[in-house]
């Protein structure tokens, strides 16, 4: 479980196909590894892995061919930025939302438009997930908590203040770019109650 506030932007150092799968070699940057062990998760640019060895400041990670084909992963190349974040700990803050790090699905920049010095960001997302985004609610995007401003048929807005900017790799990215999506997670079990069938007592 994760909160999506992201903690370090990392790099990928290497790509190696095993398969169909690949094992991912990250560069965590400053997020620091001291208390990380093999088996632990890491969310890599919103994707829950597991860091299977350790070296340094760098982590090796698995992934099936399923997360890359339904994730940004399987796009990605030596050199590439993401955002990282340690899972959550019992005694954490819980500063965005929870996170479970599964993607729901992939979707794309549609805007950027400055806002004073922030900036105001649209995504469009598929539209079997936008009946999980609200106004107001929260949405993970590339692992990023955000806060959902505008609803539009299959976009959402949110606005991005310097800090995330600056501490995410928001900062490089453009209109068209692919982004890893994830609704919030009380909207699933909500539908999921709501449409499940209640058995009638004997």
């Amino acid at each position: 479980m994760f909160t999506g506030i992201i903690q370090a932007v990392g790099r990928i150092v290497s790509r190696e196909a095993r398969g169909t799968d690949a094992r991912l070699v990250i560069d965590a940057g400053t997020l620091g590894l001291a208390d990380v062990a093999p088996g632990d998760s890491i969310a890599v640019a919103g994707v829950c892995l597991t860091a299977v060895e350790l070296d340094g400041t760098r982590f090796a990670a698995d992934v099936s061919a399923e997360t890359l084909r339904l994730t940004t992963l399987g796009a990605l190349a030596a050199g590439d930025p993401v955002n990282l974040e340690k899972a959550l700990r019992l005694a954490d803050r819980l500063g965005g939302h929870l996170v479970s790090g599964h993607v729901d699905g992939v979707g794309a920049v549609a805007a950027v438009d400055d806002d004073g010095a922030s900036q105001r960001w649209t995504f469009r997302a598929p539209a079997a997930l936008m009946r999980y985004i609200a106004v107001k609610g929260s949405v993970c995007v590339d692992g990023t908590s955000l806060t959902v401003n505008t609803v539009d048929g299959d976009t959402f807005g949110v606005t991005l203040i310097p800090h995330t900017l600056a501490m995410t790799t928001f900062g490089a990215r453009a209109p068209g770019d692919a982004v890893n999506l994830e609704v919030d997670l009380v909207a699933r079990y909500v539908e999921r109650l709501q449409s499940a069938t209640i058995p009638k007592p004997a």
